[in-house]
Order: structure tokens, then sequence, then C-alpha cells
């Protein structure tokens, strides 16, 4: 008999409930055959929210439940985005204001606040559909002062990601070359990044604006929003 244990993480169970609701609604508004099939895709997803169990996973020996950052990514079941932007700063001041992670919810949108707990580890909160948040702790895995750092969330995490930033002088008087560079399992595995994609959220786009607004941070002190309007000067000297 098929044990029914849990094997789908939180974030993930919340991810497939809202999107196989979205699914299902949609194709029951179709009114045909085409259409009931969609919603009855639609009702697997919510299922799978709210048992938490997928039997996909559990025939194939996953688990996103309680796993390790490194073997969840190793699977291959994630996604992995780059990004980079020029600014025109040293490499030492873009790598000292990032170090400092509480500085990053100033110019990711998605980030509610992060928390410096020691040297190495830090507690992220981020915004989740339908005014949710999620919670997850970090950990330094690689760094060099200047240059790199990296990082990956720790075991057990709802959020299973790993990445690293790399400063790179681009010249004389050309600033410094920030590329991004992001793994992750995105919530709901591949069918959670299908419907993060049909809802808008582009990890490659997000990605992109972060640095973006990093990059209006730095040089000009400030980050403008979406109307043009600045939303005050924001101090870059916060480096501790």
């Amino acid at each position: 008999m098929m044990s029914s244990a849990q094997n789908v993480a939180e974030v993930e169970r919340w991810a497939s409930a809202l999107g196989g609701a979205g699914i299902a609604l949609y194709g029951i508004r179709q009114g045909s055959a085409a259409g009931a099939m969609i919603a009855a895709s639609g009702g697997i997803l919510i299922a799978r929210g709210a048992t938490g169990y997928c039997p996909m996973y559990a025939a194939t020996g996953v688990s996103t439940a309680d796993t390790d950052t490194r073997v969840a990514l190793r699977l291959g079941r994630g996604g992995h985005v780059e990004q980079a932007a020029t600014i025109n700063r040293s490499a030492a001041e873009l790598y000292r204001y990032w170090r400092n992670f509480e500085n990053l919810p100033r110019f990711m949108a998605h980030l509610v606040s992060v928390q410096q707990v020691d040297q190495r580890h830090s507690h992220w909160v981020a915004k989740a559909p339908a005014g949710r948040t999620v919670e997850w702790d970090a950990e330094i895995i690689n760094e060099i002062p200047n240059e790199l750092i990296g990082w990956r969330t720790v075991d057990r995490a709802d959020v299973i990601s790993a990445g690293s930033v790399r400063f790179t002088p681009a010249g004389p008087d050309r600033g410094t070359e920030v590329h991004l560079r992001l793994k992750y399992e995105p919530p709901g595995g591949r069918v959670g990044s299908a419907v993060a994609w049909m809802l808008g959220h582009d990890p490659r786009q997000i990605i992109q604006e972060d640095l973006r607004r990093f990059k209006q941070l730095m040089e000009a002190g400030e980050v403008p929003t979406t109307k043009g309007q600045p939303r005050g000067k924001q101090s870059i000297l916060n480096y501790d």
C-alpha cells in the first residue's frame, strides 16, 4: 500500500493550492470537455496542496518536506537565473553594502526583511501570494572579500535556493560588473514555476529589476518608484 506521508514542503503546498484553484477556475469557465480536463488538473494540484502528498514525488523517492538544499538542487528540479549590471562604484564599496544582508530589502522588492544572526547566518522574510509571507534561514558558504559572496538556504527550509554575487572591476573609471547567479527550487516544483510564469512572476525579470534598483541606489542614493517619483533618499553608507 502506498504511503501518504507528507512529502511536499509547506510553501510548495500553498503554491500548489493557489495555482490549482486558478487553473480549475479557468477550466470550468471554458464549459467544454477540454476545460473539464484542465479543471481536473487544477483539482489535482489543490489536493496536493491540501494533503502535502505528491504521488509522483513518492514514486521517485523525492521529498521537499525534509531535505537538504544541496540534495534538492542536485535533483535538477529547480531553475537557474543569471543577470549582470555595471555599476559606477568600486567593487569594495558594492561588496561591503551587499555583505550587510539587512540592506538587501532596500532594493529587492520581494524581500520584507533580512536579519543578520551572526557573521555567516541570516533570517529572511519574503512576500508570497495572497498577501502572505514566507521565511527561511541562510548561511554563507563561500566568500572572497571585495569579490564574491555565496550562500544557500539551510536544511529543511521551505524555500530551497543557493546563489552567489560576484563583483568584478570593469576597468579604469568604468565601475564594477555585478554578476548575480541564483539556483532555486520554485514553490510547486516545475508546475509552480509554470504557474508563476503565467502570473507574471518571471524570476529573470525580478532579478534584473533588483539589480537595476541596486544600481540606482548605489549611484544616486535613491530608488525611484514605478511612477518615476523617488521614495526618498536611502543612505548608501550603512555598510555595517
